[in-house]
């Protein structure tokens, strides 16, 4: 599948998450993707953890692949001469330096869309372009906990707890990408470019959404339920005789069956638990009911009767169980990278029956000055 992006270029003045997973999504779609970096060691990321790769962490290809990297010195003269010169070759600029960095170098989005006004300029930060906090960094725990996020996790006796994934960092890079794709067609219409500002902050306040409008709405504050959902009964995950086993009865025809299965049709029955509703009023005695049942046979067996009854369960996977699925390995997500002995993630969609590839590996730090007449890197890193 040729690069769906083709054509378009990406600057992208990235550390570590947010702006380089925005980037890579650009990359895998075809774009070309050029990587500004400091010329002294570059992007942060190629530092966090252990060296993987030509000296660079894992975490560095996971954001980086299919990029190109040059290495400038922007605050100098010569630097900001590249800079200017690359920004008007570009369609699309993303960033996520500290908040003021861009302002002060006079390449904020106002200041360089004026000069370049067909540029699409996407500036990422912590907690958002407005309000006393905006000039404040920040990083994904600190954010999650901030807009409440990691107060919804777990379970009612549990402390707050962040989620595991990086979904403000990554949940903003995306949020990125769709906001500067939406101005990219604005621009084959009115030939005007524009500024874009997302944050995480923004990011986490949508993903607590539903709970914020409850509370905003109706007053209720939200209530923390582990594996279960505030609306459904049963919806949650249960231990069997050997391993845990998510079942989610998302209406009462499903409860119905789910009940046959346990052999308790009366329950299909009771006015105490025919109904959703019902449920919900007398959840703790039904569970109680549920919990010592579930028990007596193994999460495979359970398995197979939920399945064949089409009561909708899943096993909790491991990481190592999941990537071992059939229906995961069917999707073929994991892809070589070009170049390297490794496979990565891929992103997680096809498009007219093929998943986006990548197109080459993560870039030495300062590989491709040459390519955009810029001297090597004048600090001689030996990843150049």
């Amino acid at each position: 599948m040729s690069g769906i992006l083709e054509g378009i270029r990406v600057l992208e003045l990235g550390q570590v998450l947010a702006g380089p997973f925005a980037g890579a999504i650009f990359a895998d779609l075809g774009a070309e993707v050029v990587k500004l970096e400091r010329p002294d060691g570059g992007d942060d990321a190629r530092r966090m953890g252990p060296a993987f790769r030509h000296g660079d962490a894992l975490n560095f290809h996971v954001f980086n692949c299919g990029k190109k990297s040059v290495a400038i010195d922007l605050k100098s003269a010569a630097g900001m001469a590249a800079f200017e010169r690359l920004a008007a070759q570009t369609d699309i600029l993303v960033h996520n330096l500290r908040p003021g960095v861009t302002a002060g170098l006079g390449i904020d989005g106002p200041a360089l869309c004026a000069r370049h006004p067909r540029l699409i300029y996407c500036a990422i930060s912590a907690f958002g372009h407005a309000g006393p906090m905006a000039a404040r960094p920040g990083y994904e725990p600190l954010v999650q906990a901030f807009s409440g996020l990691s107060s919804i996790n777990g379970g009612p006796d549990d402390p707050p707890m962040r989620t595991g994934a990086s979904v403000c960092d990554q949940g903003t890079g995306m949020w990125a990408v769709i906001s500067t794709l939406a101005l990219l067609e604005r621009r084959h219409r009115t030939g005007r470019g524009g500024v874009v500002d997302a944050s995480l902050l923004e990011t986490a306040m949508l993903w607590t959404g539903q709970k914020a409008d409850s509370y905003t709405n109706e007053g209720k504050q939200p209530v923390r339920h582990r594996s279960g959902h505030p609306g459904f009964v049963p919806y949650e995950a249960f231990e069997t005789a050997d391993a845990p086993l998510l079942i989610c009865c998302g209406n009462d025809r499903l409860f119905a069956k789910f009940a046959h299965e346990l052999e308790r049709d009366d329950w299909a029955a009771d006015e105490r638990y025919a109904t959703n509703r019902a449920r919900l009023r007398n959840k703790s005695e039904l569970l109680a009911q549920i919990i010592p049942l579930l028990r007596l046979r193994t999460r495979a067996d359970w398995l197979a009767r939920f399945e064949a009854a089409g009561v909708p369960c899943s096993p909790i996977h491991t990481i190592p169980e999941a990537l071992s699925h059939p229906q995961v390995r069917a999707l073929s997500q994991l892809q070589e990278v070009p170049g390297e002995d490794f496979r990565l993630t891929a992103l997680p969609f096809t498009v007219d029956g093929a998943r986006p590839r990548r197109r080459g590996p993560a870039p030495r730090l300062g590989q491709h000055n040459a390519e955009f007449d810029l001297p090597p890197n004048p600090t001689g890193d030996d990843h150049v």
